[in-house]
């Protein structure tokens, strides 16, 4: 039975359905010596599949109730006047609910049919320590940087460590989405989508979308033809991106491309609607969109069947070989149009690529090895280990709460949990925070 004081401090705090899917789902609440809110007895066979979809909270739930044994589905709501609320009265998925699952009954529901649905208040059998350890979870400053920062260097090491791997692939998983869904726009040209987010990723934090914009836009049968010749690669890509506009500007390479732009864009019929011009604004010279696509031409011009390439590495030292390359001539001495600076070759650095082996290579290895029903798992837990952790201000911060990203593996783990269930609070998902919950 529930101890008054967590009772009151509920009733005063606010009960959250969250907690009660969790109380549900892990079968914290005793499965025999139960009863119902009309006290009958009710005993759990089976708790049911987790539905998150639409429909009903729990499927093919198994309970007797009263000595009838009862096979349907579980909903759970804070109070049972939720059901009438949600308009479940009138949605027939929720015809065969066979119990209602509440913090507190008050109201009686009933089905179409006049039938009443049992109920099993919560309220009377939730054990206390874990409703004290829910409100110290949830009741942290909110100048918190996360729920769990006070307890979360006592987690026991494995399992955190587990978490963090199954973590890693559920950030692939959700990027292979994103790959998914441009694969369906390119009918299924690997090429073509390695080439999109190649450019997305050149265009890093502030040109990714004008970047993706333009890699959208251009059709990659045209790259294929022109790989041959950077020159012409570069005056289409830095045409179509908008670089080319300076109309004041006497240099003789600006006024070379813009013909050769001129020529191809006729030829090839290029269309330039939709794409966004990328910005020079607070980038260093390196990472100029001119340096970017000037690299990015002369990778294609080195490696013309760059997919195939990739998808067989197997070892970092391969990606760092292809990616070896520098900028044309012309931009190892200039980064704008006209302006002479001091020669530099410009060639991808070992961070740069490691940042594309993240973001581009190696999902796009996973993505096409789950496409020809092929695991790749423990190759990419290889590769991904020899990845310098990532540093940035969520890393850091995790890494003074004792937190070790000692590789990239780690690094995207540790971004996912903080954007995909930190900041939504969604603990109770968390390993971190079921093991806080249990008390361990």
């Amino acid at each position: 039975m529930l101890h008054p004081t967590f009772s009151g401090l509920f009733y005063f705090r606010g009960m959250h359905e969250d907690l009660l899917h969790y109380i549900w789902k892990n079968g914290k609440i005793p499965f025999t010596n139960l009863y119902t809110s009309r006290q009958k007895a009710l005993q759990i066979i089976s708790l049911g599949i987790h539905n998150h979809d639409a429909g009903p909270d729990f499927f093919h739930a198994k309970l007797e109730i009263d000595g009838q044994l009862w096979v349907g589905n579980v909903e759970i709501h804070v109070k049972s006047s939720d059901w009438y609320a949600h308009q479940h009265n009138i949605d027939s998925n929720y015809d065969n609910v066979i119990l209602h699952v509440v913090w507190e009954e008050d109201t009686v529901v009933y089905r179409k049919n006049k039938e009443e649905i049992p109920a099993l208040e919560l309220i009377n059998f939730i054990p206390g320590y874990i409703l004290a350890n829910y409100y110290k979870l949830f009741n942290s400053s909110r100048d918190n940087f996360i729920n769990c920062e006070r307890d979360l260097n006592s987690m026991d090491k494995f399992k955190f460590s587990v978490w963090l791997e199954r973590l890693y692939f559920e950030r692939l998983e959700e990027k292979s989405n994103e790959i998914n869904r441009l694969l369906a726009e390119a009918n299924n040209d690997w090429e073509k989508v390695l080439f999109i987010l190649l450019l997305k990723n050149f265009g890093l934090k502030l040109n990714s979308e004008a970047f993706l914009s333009l890699g959208r836009a251009l059709e990659f049968g045209i790259v294929r033809k022109l790989t041959h010749n950077v020159f012409q690669l570069e005056s289409v890509l830095f045409g179509l991106a908008g670089l080319l506009d300076n109309e004041s500007s006497k240099d003789r390479v600006l006024i070379q491309m813009k013909r050769e732009y001129s020529y191809l864009r006729d030829k090839f019929k290029i269309k330039e609607n939709g794409v966004q011009k990328p910005s020079f604004f607070r980038l260093r010279p390196a990472s100029f969109p001119t340096i970017r696509l000037s690299q990015l031409a002369n990778l294609y011009a080195r490696q013309p069947q760059l997919f195939a390439n990739i998808i067989a590495t197997k070892e970092v030292d391969q990606v760092y070989k292809i990616f070896s390359i520098s900028t044309s001539e012309y931009w190892q001495k200039h980064y704008v149009f006209g302006k002479l600076s001091p020669k530099r070759e410009n060639k991808l650095s070992k961070s740069f690529i490691n940042l594309l082996l993240i973001n581009t290579i190696i999902p796009m290895i996973f993505c096409h090895s789950k496409w020809q029903g092929r695991d790749v798992s423990s190759r990419i837990i290889i590769i991904i280990n020899k990845l310098k952790s990532e540093d940035n201000r969520i890393i850091r911060k995790f890494n003074n709460l004792g937190v070790n990203c000692s590789n990239a593996m780690y690094s995207q783990a540790i971004l996912q949990l903080y954007s995909t269930y930190c900041t939504k609070n969604r603990c109770l998902e968390c390993v971190v925070g079921d093991s806080l919950l249990k008390g361990k």
